[in-house]
This record gives C-alpha cells, structure tokens and sequence, in this order.
C-alpha cells in the first residue's frame, strides 16, 4: 500500500504565519490549518490522478476507484491519499487482439505481447471466451494451461515516482500558503492582508 501525505511541518511558507496565529483560539486556528489542508489536498489529488494517467496509461476512473484521500480533521491536521492495488491486468490498457498477439497500452506505450489472446478459434472468425476481455498465454502445450497476462503497472508504487509524485509536490506547495492565508483572513476578520 502507498500513501502520499503532507504535514503542516512541510512546507516552509507558513513559518511566518506561526508567529501570528499564537495569538488566536487553538481550536479556530487548528480547524482553518484542517479546511486548507483538505482545500490544497483535494486539488493535489486532482492533479496527481491525471499525471497518473499520463504516467501510466490507466483512464482516471479506475484510478479513482484506487486511490482514496483521507481528509484532514481539527485534531489530525494530516491529509492523505491512500492507493491500493497490485500488479493492474492487462486489461485495462485498451487491449486488442490481432494476430501476432495482444496489443497493449501499458504505462502509456502501445507494444506487442506476442502469443498472447483475447478470443479463441482461428483468425478471422474468432470468438469470445467470456473472459470479461482479460489477456492471456498459453503456459504450456496443455489445452487449459493458460496464465492472466499482468502489465507491470503498480498504482501505489507508480503515485510516488515521476510525474505524479512532482505533481502533488507543486500543487500542495503552491496551494496550501495561500488557503492558509484566506483562511486566516476569515478566521481574523481580515485582519491579515
């Protein structure tokens, strides 16, 4: 499982803002650190699912269904994404079969996995398996000796590399300074400006 997360401890911009807000109730400060954090957060979900899909060649649907945030509270003041998942078939990278093989988008390159098949009989009037569109390979010469073919894709290990790791680095280090300052206008009756 993998997990991507930030503290109020992380991001340097708010060192300034610490000073000022001793003097406010611990409570109000702690609930407006919890509402920015889950502000900054759910846009940098928003851009680390499409840098994922980017990344890896999955559509953003199936990877909102593997990638849940928890959202920050008054007494956690920690937002997380949680990612589940482990190696994703090949399924789900718009296969299609043709007769070299199954031809696959993983990690958003089309190749070629050789011996691999979607439908049975002889090309070209092959039919359905009635195996939800699922890759196979043959293990062996045995007529059911077949394996799922995965893609090497993995969500939790592919959302903290590359493009989606950066991507929620930029978004929460550029958006939570600022929603903690809109929140601390409002919490001060803008008395920050």
């Amino acid at each position: 499982m993998g997990d991507l997360g930030m503290r109020w401890s992380d991001v340097s911009g708010l060192k300034i803002m610490d000073q000022a807000m001793r003097d406010l109730d611990p409570l109000k400060v702690r609930r407006a650190g919890a509402m920015a954090l889950n502000r900054a957060g759910s846009q940098g979900v928003t851009q680390t699912r499409r840098a994922m899909a980017r990344q890896t060649g999955l559509p953003q649907k199936l990877l909102k269904r593997a990638m849940k945030p928890i959202r920050a509270s008054a007494t956690t003041l920690e937002f997380l994404i949680r990612a589940k998942g482990g190696d994703i078939s090949l399924k789900y990278f718009q296969a299609r079969e043709t007769q070299r093989g199954v031809s696959a988008k993983p990690f958003n390159r089309r190749r070629v996995f050789a011996g691999s098949f979607i439908k049975g009989g002889r090309f070209p009037g092959r039919v359905d398996l009635r195996m939800n569109g699922h890759v196979f390979k043959r293990t062996d010469a045995d007529r059911m000796s077949i394996k799922k073919q995965r893609s090497g894709v993995i969500i939790p290990t592919e959302m903290v590399r590359d493009e989606s790791g950066k991507a929620w680095r930029q978004t929460v280090g550029k958006v939570l300074p600022v929603r903690m300052q809109h929140e601390l206008k409002r919490l001060t009756g803008r008395a920050f400006s």
